[in-house]
Formats: C-alpha cells, sequence, structure tokens
C-alpha cells in the first residue's frame, strides 16, 4: 500500500508539474492582462471544486476510456487515478508557482526589458535561476497533496490489497485503505492496522519534506 500511494504521488506530479510550470509562467510573463486575470479566476475556481466531483467525472469519462485503451480490466487503476490526481493538485501548485515568480527582484526584469529580452528568456534567465527554491516547495506542496488524499484513490484505483505489479492495475492507497476499513468493528485487527497506516503516511510525509527542504536549501547555498 506504501508503494501504491508513492507510485500514485509521483505520477500524478510528474503528469502535473510541467502543465503548472507552463500555465504559472503563461500567467506571469506571456500572457496579456485579461487573459490572466481570467486564468488566475479559472485557477482559484479550480482550487474549490470537490475531489468527489473530479473522482465522479472520472469515473464516467476516463474509466471506460482506459478500459477501452487497455482492453482489458476494469479501467480501474492508477494510470487512471494519475491524471485526475494531477489535475486535482495542479492548482495549488499553480498559485504556488506563480507567487513565487513574483518574487523575483523586479530590477532584474526592467534590466532584461532595456536589453530587449523577449519573454521567453526573460524566463529562462532570470526567473527560473532565482525561483528553483520556490519551484522545489511547490512541488513538495503538490507531492503531499496528492499522498495525503482519499477521494480519487478511492474511487479509482480499484482498492485492491494486492502489491502493485504494473501501474495498469488494480492498487490500494494507504488513505483508501484507512476510508475503507474504518467501516470495520472497531475491536479487529483490521481496524487497528488503521493507526499503523496513518502513522506511516505521516512519516513518509515528514520524510518527503525533509528530502525537498534539503534540495531547496542545496539549491539556495549553490546560487549565492
Amino acid at each position: 500500500m506504501l508503494s501504491a500511494s508513492v507510485i500514485l504521488a509521483f505520477l500524478a506530479l510528474v503528469m502535473s508539474f510541467p502543465i503548472s510550470l507552463g500555465t504559472s509562467f503563461l500567467i506571469t510573463s506571456i500572457a496579456p492582462a485579461r487573459l490572466r486575470l481570467f486564468l488566475m479566476h479559472a485557477v482559484r475556481m479550480m482550487t474549490g471544486v470537490p475531489t468527489v466531483v473530479y473522482s465522479f467525472a472520472a469515473l464516467f469519462l476516463l474509466v471506460p476510456l482506459m478500459r477501452n485503451i487497455l482492453g482489458h480490466g476494469s479501467g480501474l487503476g492508477l494510470l487512471t487515478a494519475a491524471p485526475v490526481l494531477g489535475l486535482l493538485i495542479a492548482p495549488t501548485m499553480i498559485i504556488f508557482f506563480v507567487n513565487t515568480f513574483n518574487m523575483v527582484d523586479q530590477r532584474l526584469i526592467l534590466a532584461a526589458d532595456s536589453l530587449g529580452a523577449s519573454p521567453v528568456q526573460k524566463i529562462l534567465y532570470i526567473v527560473l535561476p532565482n525561483s528553483w527554491p520556490g519551484i522545489l516547495n511547490g512541488m513538495l506542496l503538490g507531492f503531499a497533496r496528492a499522498a495525503g488524499d482519499t477521494m480519487v484513490s478511492l474511487m479509482l484505483t480499484g482498492n485492491s490489497p494486492a502489491p502493485v505489479e504494473t501501474i495498469t492495475g488494480s492498487a490500494r492507497t494507504l488513505t483508501s485503505h484507512i476510508a475503507l476499513v474504518l467501516a470495520f468493528d472497531f475491536d479487529s485487527m483490521e481496524f487497528k492496522s488503521v493507526f499503523v497506516c496513518g502513522l506511516v503516511l505521516y512519516l513518509f510525509t515528514a520524510l518527503s519534506m525533509i528530502f525537498f527542504r534539503m534540495c531547496a536549501a542545496t539549491s539556495s547555498r549553490m546560487r549565492s
């Protein structure tokens, strides 16, 4: 179950990060003012959509598509849940990235403008080099959000307790296991396993945070 949680969170982050980073660049440096305002309103609106709405829509739209593409199985699995979870964490990462990019020293931006730099050049040579710690922290936030989500994994992974063999197969994450087992009698071993799963999930999230923080600190020291 821990491996399923790690794989699902990692897949969601890999799918969501390029879209989140590109959208953040579009909002801060490329898009005209009206489009920037529209995109920010849309992103903020997406943060308020309940997780069950994403999962319910994917159950009727994405699951049949995956079943037809794979040609076997129910269509439920890690690969089905990952893009939905990536869509779920994208607004949080976009808002974090936008705030990070807006904190870049404006004197550097103005100097680049005076030299005739294009928006892409400013992104590559000014914004990105001065934003890596914030980008890593945003990735940490998205990864932790993905690892701690319950509804997407509960509705879309298939909830098979067997070890993960393939990302297209059914799996059960720690969070979905906790949600499923809570329905058992409180005196059973299954119920007691919930506390172990909670502890493992907490330790996994804490270690992930420490790792990303160390990477961000190393990046800051290398820049200075």
